[in-house]
């Protein structure tokens, strides 16, 4: 079959990691994907077997979703909008895919709604429509009007044929972020995690025994760094290792202070192998850094997202605070002292199990996509 995903990320990488991870599934199945991307090109992230066609990028302004840049840095115009969805729905017409899902939309990404809806049309027009699916992760930002989940109500009843829950509901149901009603209820597919692969240990054991800090792909987590530098120089006696991510990150790796026990490099894209042989880590709460300690084990400090009013990552890191070796740090109560103090507590729990939770969210959002496409046929 031929599967298309429409995805755009625009301030870290989380949601075109995720939507590659989903594709590299498909395309295991002998499947044809292509993923069309908006967000700022990402080549740090494995797209082998996939076919990425990059769309002219956008990002947002910060923690501002409402203000569109474009590569350059200016804001989007309207001309560059229409450029987008031109080549979007050229994509599509192209391939003709007898899958396509739409990442985030219409739970999110609203400042996008005339280009996934141009999209929408542009697949209903199609001699033979595709199975249309939402995808979604565990977390979501919860609706601030009423009217807003309405709407997303709407446009899933009328258009989709179902939505990708990409949780555990046991852990996770999606009422815990975002109302779900009667007619929204039994379109909902919960698939489980979508995770990659557990990972092996790093054959060159880089990362073993070290504090291991990171904030993902894109260009925030600036206060995260500069406080684990400090924090790094009150415990000489253990090393650690701060992953910067985003378009500046050479920038920000040249400012930050560093001692003999510190090292500061780019993200890497073994990051996965280095956690599972690091002492502990200090994240951000994101979803793909959520299952990455989860399947690894690893001791772990969240200090989740919050600018700008997001919500998404404290709820996900109050969920698995439960959890043996797990503290939460709020960005706010951000201070060396209380980064090492959280390390300390993280590092004196029993082992948490990594058991119990679905990983393969992946593999079963291919299983239920192919066979609603081939009910249909």
């Amino acid at each position: 079959m031929k599967v298309m995903i429409a995805v755009t990320h625009l301030l870290g990488t989380g949601h075109l990691a995720r939507a590659l991870t989903l594709g590299r599934a498909f395309a295991a199945q002998g499947h044809l994907v292509q993923i069309a991307s908006g967000g700022l090109p990402a080549p740090q992230l494995d797209h082998a077997g996939i076919t990425l066609h990059q769309l002219p990028p956008l990002r947002s302004d910060g923690v501002n979703f409402t203000t569109l840049l474009d590569a350059t840095g200016a804001a989007a115009t309207p001309a560059y909008l229409a450029a987008r969805q031109q080549a979007l729905c050229a994509a599509l017409t192209s391939l003709a895919p007898d899958i396509l899902i739409t990442e985030l939309f219409p739970f999110g990404r609203r400042v996008l709604s005339a280009e996934f809806l141009a999209l929408l049309d542009t697949a209903q027009a199609l001699p033979r429509p595709p199975v249309l699916l939402s995808s979604i992760r565990d977390i979501l930002a919860p609706p601030s009007k009423p009217e807003r989940a309405q709407r997303t109500e709407e446009i899933v009843t009328r258009r989709y044929d179902g939505v990708l829950v990409h949780s555990d509901p046991q852990a996770a149901p999606l009422e815990r972020s975002w109302p779900v009603g009667e007619r929204l209820a039994p379109l909902l597919r919960y698939t489980g995690y979508v995770a990659p692969p557990a990972p092996v240990p790093h054959p060159g054991r880089v990362g073993a025994g070290e504090i291991l800090v990171s904030a993902g792909g894109g260009s925030v987590g600036r206060a995260l760094f500069e406080t684990a530098a400090a924090a790094a120089r009150q415990r000489p006696e253990i090393r650690w290792r701060i992953l910067v991510g985003g378009q500046d990150a050479a920038t920000t790796i040249q400012s930050l202070p560093r001692g003999d026990n510190t090292v500061i490099e780019p993200a890497r894209p073994d990051f996965r192998q280095v956690l599972l042989r690091a002492a502990a880590s200090v994240s951000m709460c994101g979803y793909n850094t959520a299952l990455d300690l989860l399947q690894a084990g690893t001791p772990a400090v969240f200090v989740p997202f919050d600018a700008g009013g997001e919500v998404e990552q404290g709820l996900r890191a109050g969920a698995l605070s439960a959890l043996p070796g797990i503290r939460v740090l709020p960005a706010a109560e951000l201070t060396p002292e209380e980064l090492n103090s959280a390390l300390a507590a993280v590092l004196a729990d029993p082992p948490r199990p990594t058991g119990g939770l679905k990983f393969d969210g992946a593999a079963q959002s291919v299983a239920i996509a192919c066979a609603m496409a081939q009910a249909r046929a």
